[in-house]
């Protein structure tokens, strides 16, 4: 296993009067470049159009980072901080983050530039690179709003042959004492998945989420109007932008926010965790909390999100297997999956161990490949930015790992047209858990399903054209004819991994007609997907129903 690297950041500055640069991302008073702020200090928000389009983002995404900016830029204004905000359509704005911040700071005489560690690699890279090369200084800070830091992790990696996160999160609930009692984890185990794993039934109901146009000031709603303009579907440019903002429901403030947290705790949290895994036709959003966005941009810390689900749970309000899947996601996911970006990078966003090629279909854009499940997951994705983490994974996920859609257009989709999509946690979860072109280094085996998976999870199947029961002929589901190509597509690295070797006994009893049905029915479907003019007429066929907006609810997507 390779080394895990740390960059080395800053501590401390020297500034009299910085301008202390404050990214989409980083919207919380708790920040280490804010807190260590001079009262001289030129709080900086830029808004540029390189952000908006170095992949196509939702506008949904492009309209809560930049609503969410002006109103924390309009709450650092109260607080007495001399706050400048470089508009989209300032006649000034240079457009480029760094050329922004540094044409800012020169007009406002500033003596550096101060910033907490980015989201992502690209970022942080070129801000280390201003460091030594640019005509004011920058100082980078370490983002401590996490419950670890990346050298931490790397400390905790070092030695290590395998980086399961179990190992990980069993140490983080010690530390943290959540769901603890004295030293045994609630329940007596950590890890209470096996509980987790039921299917909605036909009877159920999930609570609606909290709407939040009501709230939409003026501020937010010139937002809208600004992002409707240069980054809907119709806008102008050669990158489309997935969907419009027709069903806009993000928080966009703390106080929003805080109203999701309210609601997820008290109508969602109890259920969430027996249906976690599952998927309903309909509902987009079931019992999960929508909280990833809120929490990815800095409107809620991970650490009280943690703290009023434990309190729920000590005050006996939610089950523990409820409380410890909603916490396994923040304290465990979450942060191992930062660990692995920031300790990995930039080598890790090349990796491509299954050697996989084929660019990103058509129906990942258009939602018409006759799949209910991927045409539902697809245009939900569409119509409200989000999709929970078993649509990610074992749906659209499970589908770009059969095809063999290589990473790098995956990760570009997953980054651009979900509104949580930070590259810190999309990567490694797509790259790394999605399509296991890490070699296995974040999951032990391939999260790769038939048919069989979907129509035990969901409610998809009834209303499918295909069937789950069937593996070949004209309505097979395609899933299973996918997974057993995949499988024999790879046999030479995956029949060694021990976890694979009951799927790899049953191919090989297989009859050797059978198996060559399955591999011809699989070719057959990957060459009309990827002849994307004959293939077209899916999405009516799919026949999309999206929730009525008054019903519109990852594990944690983040």
């Amino acid at each position: 296993m390779p080394e895990t690297s740390t960059l080395q950041l800053a501590t401390r500055h020297d500034f009299a009067r910085p301008l202390v640069l404050i990214l989409g991302d980083q919207l919380s008073h708790e920040l280490a470049s804010l807190k260590q702020a001079p009262a001289e200090s030129l709080i900086a928000f830029c808004e540029v159009e390189e952000e908006g389009r170095y992949v196509p983002h939702h506008p949904h995404k492009i309209a809560m980072m930049l609503a969410a900016m002006r109103h924390h830029a309009q709450e650092l204004r109260d607080c007495g901080w001399q706050v400048h905000e470089s508009r989209l359509d300032d006649p000034d704005n240079r457009q480029s983050l760094i050329l922004e911040a540094e044409r800012l700071a020169a007009l406002h005489q500033c003596d550096g530039i101060l910033v907490t560690r980015p989201g992502e690699w690209r970022l942080l890279e070129a801000f280390l690179a201003r460091r030594e090369e640019g005509e004011i200084p920058w100082v980078v800070l370490e983002d401590h709003r996490f419950f670890t830091t990346p050298a931490q992790f790397a400390t905790w990696a070092d030695g290590r042959k395998q980086l399961r996160m179990e190992y990980f999160y069993r140490e983080q609930r010690r530390d943290t004492d959540l769901l603890m009692e004295g030293s045994e984890p609630a329940g007596g185990k950590f890890n209470h998945d096996h509980d987790n794993r039921e299917p909605i039934p036909a009877d159920f109901q999930s609570p609606p989420p909290p709407q939040h146009d009501h709230r939409q000031d003026a501020l937010t709603r010139k937002v809208l109007t600004l992002v409707d303009t240069r980054f809907g579907e119709g806008a102008e440019g050669e990158l489309r932008h997935f969907g419009n903002l027709d069903n806009f429901n993000w928080a966009v403030t703390r106080a929003q926010a805080l109203d999701d947290l309210a609601h997820f705790l008290a109508h969602c949290l109890a259920d969430f965790g027996r249906h976690q895994d599952a998927i309903d036709d309909s509902d987009p959003f079931l019992f999960h909390s929508r909280l990833s966005a809120a929490l990815n941009i800095g409107l809620l810390s991970p650490h009280e999100v943690c703290a009023a689900v434990d309190d729920a749970w000590r005050r006996g309000e939610v089950p523990v297997n409820s409380a410890e899947g909603f916490i396994r996601q923040i304290l465990g996911w979450r942060e191992y999956v930062r660990g692995i970006y920031w300790t990995r990078m930039p080598g890790y966003k090349q990796e491509n161990r299954l050697s996989a090629t084929r660019d990103l279909p058509e129906v990942f854009w258009r939602g018409d490949s006759g799949m209910r499940c991927v045409d539902q997951a697809i245009l939900s994705t569409r119509d409200h930015a989000y999709a929970h983490h078993i649509r990610r994974l074992m749906v659209t996920g499970n589908f770009a790992l059969l095809c063999g859609v290589k990473p790098e257009a995956l990760c570009d989709w997953y980054l651009a047209v979900y509104v949580d999509a930070c590259e810190w946690v999309e990567l490694p979860n797509t790259l790394g858990m999605v399509l296991h072109a890490d070699g296995g280094l974040m999951g032990s085996k391939p999260y790769c399903a038939s048919g069989k998976y979907i129509d035990r999870m969901s409610n998809h199947c009834d209303r499918c054209q295909y069937s789950p029961k069937k593996v070949t002929g004209t309505h097979a589901c395609p899933f299973n004819s996918l997974y057993w190509h995949f499988i024999e597509r790879h046999r030479e690295s995956l029949s060694r991994n021990p976890r694979m070797s009951l799927v790899y006994g049953s191919w090989r009893r297989m009859k050797d007609e059978k198996r060559e049905a399955l591999l011809q029915q699989a070719e057959a479907f990957l060459a009309r997907l990827d002849s994307a003019a004959d293939y077209g007429s899916g999405a009516h066929r799919a026949g999309y129903h999206p929730a009525p907006s008054s019903s519109t609810t990852d594990k944690e997507s983040s």
